[in-house]
């Protein structure tokens, strides 16, 4: 009598790679895509700002509208007053960044830049204190954070008009990149076994 076959574990996820390589093409065109709007952004970081802070202050409208239904969804419950201040709070934030996109790019410069100050500050002071493994590389980009803080800092207001738009465009144009080269290399690894985390596994 012959025993029954049972499935291997892995047949789903390599099912699903074999799925995903032979959809290459649309990774590397999603990545196409973002590389030419981030090189686009990179080239006009005047124009990508103005658009960047446009769309925070649409998302802004967007979610204080949401927390006003959410609140008269809940109005008998006891979070019913905190749903309403914030939706008061997103309505004219995003109100203000919208009438005054100019005064509100910099502030975003501002709040920016003290990320990259606190970010560089906490990069040294960990990588000095604990001497781990390439913890040279670790403050060497401290010490470029609080380079670009300074940099933006001093050159503020003026660099709030193309700051963000720059920002935007170098993240846009590295993550394309990334997907350009995660379908190409999906093109040419055909029997190879798609890492867990590409799929969306746990391993």
């Amino acid at each position: 009598m012959s025993l029954p076959l049972t499935a291997s574990p892995t047949a789903p996820a390599d099912d699903e790679g074999a799925g995903l390589r032979s959809r290459w093409w649309l990774l590397f065109a999603l990545g196409l895509v973002l590389v030419i709007v981030g090189a686009l952004a990179i080239g006009a970081p005047h124009i990508a700002t103005s658009k960047t802070v446009a769309v925070i202050g649409v998302l802004l409208l967007i979610a204080g509208i949401t927390e006003v239904l959410h609140a008269l969804m809940v109005r008998n419950l006891r979070g019913f007053a905190m749903h309403l201040l914030a939706a008061a709070l997103y309505l004219v934030v995003g109100l203000f960044v919208l009438e005054d996109q100019e005064r509100a790019a910099g502030v975003l410069t501002l709040l920016l830049t003290a990320s990259f100050l606190v970010a560089g500050l906490l990069r040294i002071i960990f990588s000095l204190v604990e001497h781990f493994p390439a913890w040279r590389w670790v403050l060497f980009n401290g010490v470029i954070d609080l380079v670009l803080a300074l940099l933006i800092w001093r050159g503020w207001p003026e660099s709030s008009l193309w700051v963000i738009g720059l920002f935007v465009g170098i993240e846009l144009f590295a993550h394309g990149w990334a997907w350009m080269m995660l379908g190409l290399s999906l093109r040419t690894a055909r029997a190879a076994r798609i890492p867990d985390h590409l799929l969306g596994g746990n391993g």
